[in-house]
């Protein structure tokens, strides 16, 4: 991968055969783990501006009617989080000149509070093509990290750099967008007939200028490189602006409109009794081998991806697959030797005359994937000139940790990508379109309840990662007995799948919530993964505990989950900020009325400047609030609340598992006390 600086450009024809698609990235790290931003996109002319709203591209209008913009959302990686763009440039309209990709942060967060800001442009098989890094940042609130843009038949890349003070609406407003006031911000977003309503509102001429500052400047260096308008006489009469509702600012609720989704209450049943089962598109009871579950899963959720075009896509597009005609098969035969090969399901997506092709390796009720199999399926797609090959199982990706080992030959021209996907982030998918963004009908989200409900019988062997690993009982017994060694290889595997878990973990109560919810790591972008386990195995084998935590998007809460092997307990924790200026004894009264709907098993301590003061539980506080206050007159800092519940005895996801007690300890944790602290709002905290 080529590394570029600030203003720098180069083509991207000549950095790959395989530049007609690219996937653009953005990335950040943040030490407290709070740090975020939302990416947009922008189409502008030659004139640097948007030909109309249809231009502008965010998370309410995620995607381009044309497909040439995808934006595929978040991806957490070892140091931070990964935001990613698919960007067909055979797609893109005759009159678009540049693509503009930037972010803006919210409620008073600067740029400068994140590390390692950095953009990345990678090929349609993923292969990374050139790298921009931004070290400069501080107040800004948003940013142009860089801008694809034609010379001719090519298309170039050139590495912007360029901040803005005013957010979003600044950025907005320089390439001719003005922001629509919302009348009441208080309002819900259903409401917004009458905030559509609200007169169009362009920033100050200062803001203009200080935007003008960067995109004029890259605007000049791409007319220049062309001898285009930038070299020419006057410059032609701006476009009228086009408005833009203030969603588009910065973060705001995210609803998809004109959409439906299946109410969250189902309705009253119409059975006799609660012995009869209502019918299902997909049944499942008489499935009794490994095999069948296989060829079941993969035929209902192939032919779901192609009759439902958005949940298709949605599993897709991060694999490089263009937006187009999708069409699905199972148990293809295809040439490989003497022996033809059989992969469970083929994926082809026609686009203006060209086909994306993915083979898909399907696994399911804990079974692991074949590194032999896959290995032949990657050699199959290389001669057969398929872009990808897909595996399916309950087990969850970590990064740094290959599914399976394969060996590319590099001497091949066309390449191969290898993806995986877990039944997990499959569910997680449907329950966010159907539950929280919407599909186009009512039948397809019909289609995706059925689809989830196959998923989550029990016959179905697609309930996602369900089993500790062979290590876990052996490395359990050894810290209970204190005679596992320091540097026990098996505690690595452990390590390994406390990740896996607590990655499912912030899928499923993500899809509950409608955002994301992803794992925090607090290390350096760059750090080794597998240093970083090997040293949380060290810790393991010291202290018995397994640590992580987790954040859900829009929020600051970071709520810390500590498994103590030792002694057979699971904490849930959050760390709760005083509001700066109150009495001490009003806050503790009214962080007692907040919880009034929390479990009286919550354990509440006060914090003080460099230390802890007074705790109890929740039952014995609510009658004497008065005994959260510090001694001595000690500042009230805020509040560590916990939740201690027992762990479970087996590796598994049954009702006795592991697994199911951290899953439901968290989920308690966030619907009994989490989710109560609006007024009082939850930062990220050390677990106790």
């Amino acid at each position: 991968m080529r590394e570029i600086s600030k203003g720098a450009n180069v083509s991207l024809t000549e950095l790959s055969e395989d530049a007609g698609a690219v996937v653009v990235s953005l990335s950040w790290s943040s030490v407290s783990g709070a740090g975020d931003a939302d990416v947009s996109v922008l189409l502008v002319d030659a004139n640097g501006k948007v030909r109309s709203e249809n231009d502008f591209y965010f998370y309410n209008n995620p995607a381009a009617a044309d497909g040439s913009v995808q934006l595929l959302g978040k991806t957490p990686t070892d140091s931070g989080e990964e935001d990613r763009i698919g960007v067909d440039l055979t797609a893109v309209p005759e009159g678009v000149e540049r693509i503009v990709v930037a972010a803006s942060q919210y409620g008073g967060a600067r740029f400068g509070d994140l590390d390692d800001l950095r953009m990345t442009v990678a090929d349609r098989s993923g292969e990374p093509l050139v790298g921009f890094s931004i070290h400069d940042a501080g107040v800004e609130t948003a940013f142009i990290f860089g801008e694809l843009y034609r010379r001719g038949e090519e298309w170039k890349f050139r590495a912007v750099g360029q901040g803005y003070e005013t957010g979003l609406a600044g950025l907005a407003t320089d390439f001719g967008i003005a922001v629509l006031e919302d009348a009441e911000d208080t309002e819900a977003t259903e409401e917004t007939a009458e905030a559509d309503k609200a007169t169009a509102v362009e920033e100050p001429g200062a803001v203009g200028q200080a935007a003008a500052a960067g995109t004029g400047q890259a605007g000049a260096e791409a007319g220049s490189d062309a001898g285009g308008p930038a070299g020419s006489g006057a410059p032609p009469a701006p476009p009228e602006p086009v408005a833009v509702p203030a969603q588009a600012r910065g973060r705001g609720p995210r609803t998809t409109k004109k959409k439906v989704t299946l109410p969250k209450v189902a309705r009253a049943s119409l059975a006799e009794n609660d012995s009869w089962h209502q019918a299902r598109l997909f049944p499942v009871p008489t499935l009794k081998s490994d095999k069948e579950r296989e060829v079941r899963a993969t035929s209902v959720l192939l032919s779901v991806m192609a009759q439902v075009p958005e949940f298709g896509r949605r599993l897709t597009a991060a694999f490089g697959a263009p937006a187009g005609r999708m069409q699905t098969f199972t148990e293809v035969s295809l040439p490989h030797g003497e022996t033809p090969r059989r992969p469970d399901g083929v994926i082809r997506v026609e686009r203006a005359g060209k086909l994306w092709t993915a083979l898909v390796e399907t696994k399911t009720n804990g079974n692991p994937l074949k590194a032999e199999q896959v290995q032949q399926y990657m050699d199959i797609a290389a001669r057969r000139g398929y872009e990808a090959v897909i595996t399916l199982s309950n087990d969850v990706a970590l990064e740094g940790a290959p599914m399976v080992d394969v060996k590319v030959d590099g001497r091949r021209k066309h390449k191969v990508s290898l993806w995986h996907l877990s039944w997990a982030e499959v569910a997680h998918q449907a329950q966010m379109l159907i539950r929280h963004e919407g599909v186009g009908n009512a039948a397809h989200a019909w289609l995706l309840q059925e689809l989830l409900e196959y998923l989550r019988h029990e016959q179905s062997g697609c309930h996602g990662f369900q089993n500790m690993g062979a290590a876990w009982v052996p490395v359990r017994k050894g810290i209970e007995d204190e005679t596992l060694a320091f540097d026990d290889p098996r505690a690595v595997e452990v390590v390994e799948s406390w990740e896996r878990l607590i990655r499912q973990v912030c899928l499923r109560l993500g899809g509950e919530l409608g955002q994301r919810a992803l794992p925090v790591q607090r290390v350096r972008r760059g750090s080794d993964p597998r240093a970083r386990r090997t040293a949380a195995a060290g810790n393991l084998c010291r202290d018995g505990r397994l640590t992580a935590e987790l954040r859900v998007d829009g929020t600051s809460s970071v709520i810390a989950v500590t498994a103590d092997l030792r002694t057979g307990k699971v904490r849930t924790c959050v760390d709760v900020p005083a509001p700066a200026g109150s009495y001490p004894l009003t806050t503790v009264k009214r962080l007692v009325r907040l919880l009034a709907e929390a479990p009286a098993d919550l354990h509440v301590e006060s914090l003080v400047e460099g230390g802890n003061g007074p705790r109890g539980t929740l039952e014995r506080l609510r009658p004497e609030p008065g005994d959260l206050l510090p001694r001595g007159g000690a500042a009230l800092a805020g509040f560590r609340l916990s939740l201690i519940k027992g762990m479970g005895n087996t590796r598994g996801n049954t009702e006795s598992g592991f697994i199911r007690s951290v899953d439901d300890a968290v989920d308690r944790f966030h619907q009994g006390v989490v989710a109560h602290l609006g007024p009082l709002e939850a930062r990220a905290g050390r677990r106790g």
